[in-house]
């Protein structure tokens, strides 16, 4: 089996040497977290099953003759099962629903390559996606699998397996511009749109955006309040929209509240606090110099984890 850490060679089963079984799962383990954390999009439901996977693993004995195979298969399984389940049909089907933003340091995702593909932007390119396209995509194009090794994961021909990676370039192929930009342009435009979003400048903020800038704000499954506007059902769309929507609810909420510099999902990211809490993140997809979409999340309970850096604002 192709793929990192995935070369299907016997590095012994559970019945053997329990410090050589553990050195083979930690060689996986980012690799595996990346995959899971990228299908589910919160990070400690991917930790969960990454686990799960080695308790798995470590029942097997001696009966696992490919380690990494094995992991790879499994992981895999237990999120296409996690997605099918109930609970998360619901979180998907939410029109504010984002991933977990994340500091990649947390469970060593800043050693996985292709930093890039963590992205806030790439995360919700992927949450449009069917989880068996989505499991393809990341398995094909992030992880280098053959379509063999993807067919025997998903127990699935390698025609089929070839059709939903298809599918799924098609499905993510126009948004993928919107996450070229350097560091440092990144970081230029994030700067510039708090500072215009905090005093309320519409004329600015147009300025900043894409035509066909998108926002989307997530309060978590339980709703929450932007300005005087409760539960924001879905995306806000087009950039005049979203300039005046940014405009209008950015100083009403803007009280006991300061914004701190971060790096989320591997990217320049702002961190707005309250009472030295988090209480909202700001990401952003920038490319050509302009940006074209906006991802508030204002879910407490998921920003817990996120550590403030300098302040900007």
């Amino acid at each position: 089996m192709s793929g990192p850490a995935g070369d299907g060679r016997d590095r012994g089963g559970s019945g053997g040497d329990s410090a050589r079984d553990l050195d083979a799962f930690e060689a996986c383990r980012p690799a595996l977290l990346a995959l899971a954390y990228r299908m589910l999009g919160d990070l400690a439901r991917a930790e969960d099953l990454v686990q799960e996977g080695w308790i798995r693993w470590s029942r097997g004995g001696a009966q696992v003759e490919a380690p990494a195979a094995y992991l790879w298969r499994t992981v895999t399984h237990l999120c296409l099962n996690e997605l099918a389940s109930a609970r998360a049909r619901r979180e998907e089907s939410r029109g504010d629903r984002l991933p977990e933003p994340i500091d990649l340091t947390r469970g060593g995702l800043d050693r996985v390559e292709a930093l890039d593909r963590l992205s806030m932007a790439f995360l919700v390119l992927l949450q449009r996606l069917t989880a068996a396209e989505r499991a393809v995509l990341l398995l094909h194009d992030v992880f280098d699998f053959s379509h063999a090794d993807i067919g025997s994961m998903l127990g699935k021909s390698e025609a089929a397996c070839r059709q939903l990676l298809r599918r799924a370039r098609d499905h993510v192929a126009a948004d993928r511009r919107a996450m070229s930009a350097s560091h440092d342009e990144h970081r230029r435009l994030l700067a510039a749109f708090v500072r215009a979003a905090a005093a309320g400048e519409v004329e600015e903020l147009v300025a900043l955006l894409a035509e066909d800038a998108e926002l989307i704000a997530d309060a978590g499954p339980a709703g929450g309040r932007f300005g005087r506007v409760r539960n924001l059902p879905g995306p806000v769309r087009g950039r005049a929209r979203v300039a005046a929507f940014v405009a209008a609810v950015t100083p009403q909420g803007s009280r006991d509240l300061e914004a701190r510099e971060c790096e989320l999902n591997g990217q320049p990211a702002v961190l707005v606090l309250r009472g030295g809490r988090p209480y909202t993140a700001i990401l952003l997809a920038v490319a050509d110099g302009l940006i074209h979409r906006v991802f508030i999340h204002a879910d407490p309970d998921r920003l817990s984890h996120v550590a403030p850096s300098q302040s900007i604002v």
